[in-house]
């Protein structure tokens, strides 16, 4: 007899990161905010850029971290996520260290689009609310304008 899967419930097995992976993902979002903060990384092109780590993601076996970052009031440059890349094997190397991992994590910056739609959801209900507030109303139509 098959066991049961999840397939039925429309997810696929191991889909749901464990609580290892998330405490995990979590301290590597908290050091990696810490080192950015500090200016650990010393590279020109992140001069004067406040980068924000919003959330990170790493596989099952902790070999591999996507990071979503973003700059402060803008998305993710290309300059500055070339910078953290550049910077990755340190930091991984610090992470694996400071966390006690067995294996340093990869790490792959990605800029973080997540800030960026929740303005464009926001932009999209301010005209719908201004739009509903404009339109003349079927009573305003039938008033004789003076």
């Amino acid at each position: 007899m098959r066991a049961r899967s999840e397939a039925g419930l429309g997810r696929t097995a191991g889909s749901e990161p464990s609580q290892r992976q998330l405490r995990v993902a979590e301290r590597i979002r908290h050091l990696l905010a810490e080192s950015l903060m500090r200016g650990e990384i010393h590279d020109a092109r992140l001069e004067g850029v406040s980068v924000t780590v919003a959330e990170v993601r790493v596989t099952r076996d902790l070999r591999q971290a996507t990071v979503f970052a973003t700059e402060l009031g803008r998305p993710l440059s290309a300059e500055a996520r070339a910078a953290l890349e550049r910077a990755a094997p340190v930091l991984a190397g610090r992470l694996a260290r400071d966390m006690h991992l067995k294996y340093a994590p990869r790490l792959r910056f990605v800029a973080d689009a997540l800030f960026d739609e929740a303005a464009r959801i926001e932009r999209l209900l301010a005209e719908e609310r201004a739009r509903l507030h404009l339109e003349p109303t079927a009573e305003d139509e039938d008033e004789p304008r003076a």
